[in-house]
């Protein structure tokens, strides 16, 4: 047990954008330099390029500079605020990753974001190292709007999710029952900008403008990586492209909109 709860700070500690002293901003400060980096940061790393080439720079994890700017550089447990020089206009295509090697090259001074990678990633590590342990017939990793769900309850069935209402937050909009499988949210109703009216933490990279087309996006998939990734992408693609993108992979969703119309994806979701 003690192992699953190492695993979320070893992996803040390589994939935080709101430590000085983390891999990622270390790394994020070698512009133009091959940077061997561990696992814990290439692989959520590795994920987000490659759903942003998927939504074609729509998904973009160099937009670390631009949630700096609206204010979304403090730390959550310290207070602290970190405040970081990067070039002007940046994406995806200036971070080279080498599978062999396993070194990380900018192009450009840019401060990457993995907040739609990095936490799924710390949720999968933790399943794995709690199916190591003898009895653990069933449990559930809940980290705040990414849950993995291993086995069965204690009566033998599925586990049954609720999906937070995204006005009223104290109550659920659906459920879900699942098992082996992860379900992720991304909304705009939690973290708003302190600086910038209308802005919350899903940003457009190339209009650096939070969409609305929904209010909350949540998917399931086989893991809780794969799942808050499709569910960011999802919200900063909007109505159509965001459906369709659901749909295309063959994943179960639920999209609600501002106005709380509740879009079904497949038959996952109650």
């Amino acid at each position: 047990m003690d192992r699953a709860f190492e695993v979320f700070r070893s992996v803040e500690q390589a994939c935080s954008r709101f430590s000085a002293d983390s891999e990622l901003m270390k790394a994020c400060l070698q512009s133009e330099i091959a940077v061997r980096i561990s696992p814990l940061l290439y692989e959520p790393l590795h994920a987000a390029l490659e759903m942003a080439r998927m939504t074609e720079g729509r998904f973009d994890p160099t937009i670390g500079s631009i949630m700096e700017a609206h204010g979304f550089n403090r730390h959550y447990l310290t207070g602290g605020v970190i405040e970081s020089r990067a070039a002007e206009h940046v994406s995806y295509q200036d971070v080279i990753l080498d599978e062999q090697d396993r070194t990380l090259r900018l192009l450009k001074p840019i401060i990457l974001d993995l907040g739609a990678s990095a936490k799924g990633f710390a949720v999968d590590l933790a399943s794995h190292e709690l199916k190591k342990l003898d009895g653990a017939a069933g449990y559930v990793i809940n980290a705040g709007g990414d849950l993995y769900a291993e086995g069965v309850n204690e009566l033998e069935l599925p586990w049954k999710v609720g999906i937070r209402h995204p006005i009223h937050l104290d109550h659920f909009i659906a459920t879900t029952d699942i098992s082996q499988a992860a379900v992720c949210t991304s909304g705009s109703y939690e973290r708003k900008s302190p600086r910038t009216d209308g802005i919350h933490h899903l940003i457009v990279p190339s209009s650096k403008q939070s969409p609305n087309d929904w209010i909350s996006c949540s998917v399931i998939a086989p893991y809780a990586m794969m799942a808050d990734l499709y569910s960011t992408a999802a919200f900063v693609l909007g109505a159509e492209e965001g459906r369709r993108f659901i749909e295309d992979a063959e994943l179960d969703g639920l999209l609600v909109t501002p106005g709380l119309q509740v879009v079904r994806i497949g038959g996952g979701i109650q």
